[in-house]
């Protein structure tokens, strides 16, 4: 009787079992913390969730991000039915500034050799640009810096790791090496590779936000991988500021080129799908239109420097605007995720070398003399093959014309075209 209760226990474990039990999710987080990864790694603990996997792996290395970003991560981890695992590595790796509350926040906190995690100060600005200094500027700094130290104090208070150290990467900005952060209590052991780390974690007891118990079981366990799709993927890059904001430029200098030299087809075609590539890819960050706004002014002046002649005056006004136009274009502090001062001027000034050239090319197009047509008739030097009044006919340019004169003119004598009407020429003498 025992073993037939055996066999229909164990029949029951094997095929009345989810198909993902006992199995690990593993993924990646490699770059900024922004809504790309944010939307990325929610949809991964969803999917392990109704897997019925055993835990989630999360292997990290990022120099931090936007804090909505990294609130929207911790709190589907807070939230989620199976415990999470968040791994600092490959050796070299850190997890900075929204790296490390993501760290403090996971189920099971671990570090590989080599890695650094903290540096979590946040950082006060106007329109995405760090400020300090003031009064006034110090007491909301202090307000935002209570905020995050009260959040980063919830959430290792619960996952009973030492408060007081870890207040200390945000009020100081402090940095801890996989050592320090060991012997501080903020994390949980250190692995050197991810063999070591399951079998550190096979038998470990966890327990949940909720309160609920777990063992890991990690021996002999098959991972599963779960990757960004290809929208995620394109999303992921084209939301990187730098990139879209090149976008943007490029999309604009090839729009601007085919509508002044219709006809190309490419370069329109091209530019449009660049500038929607960049809509798109801003679409997903916090912008600030402040900074847009300086860049379409950047446009416009140097536009009006080629075409009022601004001495120069104007450009570098451009060149200046487009600068910090580009300084507080995204809304963060955060410098993993604004845009540098090299990498603005890296693109503000061949942009508007290449503005103005166009320009010039443009406006040079339009002050040259017609050259067809009946427009490009006037001006031209020819004979008048009969005398020439109110009626007479010229040669110009090999063609005979009919033409007449406001005064007499000899045949023979040396004619130059005014106008042209009605297939007749107005003309008038030239003197030698």
């Amino acid at each position: 009787m025992i073993k037939v209760c055996g066999f229909v226990l164990a029949y029951l474990f094997l095929f009345m079992s989810p198909p993902g039990y006992g199995k690990i999710a593993r993924i990646s987080l490699d770059g900024a913390i922004d809504p790309v990864t944010a939307g990325f790694v929610v949809r991964c603990i969803d999917q392990a969730e109704r897997d019925a996997l055993q835990f989630v792996l999360i292997q990290i290395q990022t120099p931090g991000g936007f804090g909505s970003s990294m609130e929207e991560i911790i709190g589907r981890m807070l939230s989620s039915e199976i415990p999470t695992v968040v791994y600092v590595a490959p050796s070299g790796a850190k997890a900075a500034s929204a790296g490390f509350f993501i760290l403090m926040a996971a189920d099971v906190a671990v570090m590989a050799p080599g890695t650094n995690t903290g540096a979590a100060h946040p950082l006060m600005a106007i329109g995405g640009f760090p400020i300090s200094g003031g009064e006034a500027g110090k007491t909301l700094e202090e307000k935002i810096t209570s905020n995050a130290t009260a959040y980063l104090r919830s959430i290792t208070s619960k996952r009973k790791r030492n408060v007081e150290e870890a207040e200390k990467g945000v009020t100081e900005s402090k940095s801890f090496t996989e050592v320090e952060a060991l012997n501080s209590h903020l994390i949980d052991f250190i692995a050197e590779n991810e063999a070591e780390l399951l079998e550190k974690l096979n038998g470990y007891s966890v327990r949940l936000f909720s309160g609920e118990d777990r063992i890991l079981e990690t021996q002999d366990r098959e991972f599963v991988d779960y990757q960004m799709t290809w929208r995620e993927k394109m999303l992921a890059v084209i939301s990187q500021p730098n990139l879209a904001l090149l976008l943007g430029l490029v999309g604009v200098v090839l729009l601007y080129f085919e509508f002044t030299n219709p006809g190309f087809i490419v370069p329109g075609v091209i530019g449009a799908i660049c500038v929607l590539l960049a809509i798109l890819g801003f679409s997903f960050l916090p912008v600030n239109y402040v900074g847009a706004l300086l860049i379409i002014l950047a446009i416009g002046l140097f536009v009006a420097e080629v075409k009022v002649g601004g001495f120069g005056i104007l450009g570098i006004g451009g060149i200046v605007s487009m600068v910090f136009g580009m300084l507080i274009l995204i809304d963060s502090p955060d410098p993993a995720v604004r845009i540098g001062l090299y990498t603005a001027l890296a693109l503000t000034l061949p942009f508007a070398a290449i503005l103005i050239i166009l320009m010039i090319a443009l406006l040079r197009s339009l002050r040259q003399k017609v050259a067809t047509g009946n427009q490009g008739m006037v001006g031209l030097v020819g004979v008048a093959d009969s005398e020439v009044g109110r009626n007479g006919r010229v040669k110009v340019r090999g063609e005979y014309w009919t033409a007449h004169s406001s005064s007499p003119i000899a045949a023979g004598k040396t004619v130059r075209v005014l106008a042209v009407e009605d297939l007749a020429l107005q003309v008038e003498e030239v003197e030698e």
